[in-house]
């Protein structure tokens, strides 16, 4: 039976951040983007980290914790190809539930909300905290040839928006849904959920 697989996209530039901030370390001392893929794993049986050509340093930290990556060649040219990379890799499953590696803060429910959403049925799922949409996201294996073919930065943000209808939102009690770490600050100002979040 095809499973829903996670895939964590990691292989952005951290232009504004200012260094590599996948391996910068919250305040727990875990590594962003390992803290990220962890929370994934947790609720998917497969998980795969998407990752740049040249990520050594963040293959070898995600290889001892057992986690499979897939190289995305063309990851300088935008998240949708790396989406797209993911999703070929596992071209087999049955959704996939799309995370992001700089946003280490999303609580284990949200993640099972949008996976027990897809399991129900749905075509594509996505969190809502306080009015907003936030992640991870989910498609179902119908979407995998409009996955295939994305290209740029958009991600999959054309195919939610192509079919609003289809898109079912998973109401969650979750700041962390919506916070993505884009300066070294924000670590900080998010740091207390980090408790929250292993528990």
């Amino acid at each position: 039976m095809s499973q829903i697989v996670g895939i964590l996209l990691a292989a952005g530039s951290s232009r504004r951040f200012g260094a590599d901030k996948r391996l910068h370390p919250l305040p727990d001392g875990t590594p962003m983007a390992l803290a990220s893929a962890r929370h994934l794993a947790a609720s998917c049986s497969r998980t795969i980290v998407v990752i740049r050509p040249d990520d050594t340093a963040l293959a070898g930290l995600l290889a001892a914790e057992g986690l499979e990556t897939v190289v995305c060649p063309a990851a300088e040219q935008g998240m949708g190809h790396s989406l797209a990379r993911g999703v070929a890799a596992t071209a087999d499953a049955a959704g996939w539930l799309v995370a992001l590696a700089d946003m280490p803060y999303i609580q284990p429910a949200s993640y099972r909300a949008v996976l027990h959403a897809l399991q129900g049925g749905a075509h594509m799922a996505r969190t809502v905290f306080d009015g907003n949409m936030g992640h991870p996201v989910g498609f179902a294996a119908k979407h995998l040839p409009a996955l295939l073919a994305l290209t740029g930065d958009q991600g999959g943000k054309a195919i939610l928006g192509a079919d609003p209808a289809s898109l079912v939102l998973c109401p969650v009690d979750d700041p962390g849904a919506l916070k993505d770490i884009d300066v070294p600050q924000q670590i900080e100002a998010t740091g207390c959920l980090a408790g929250a979040i292993l528990e």
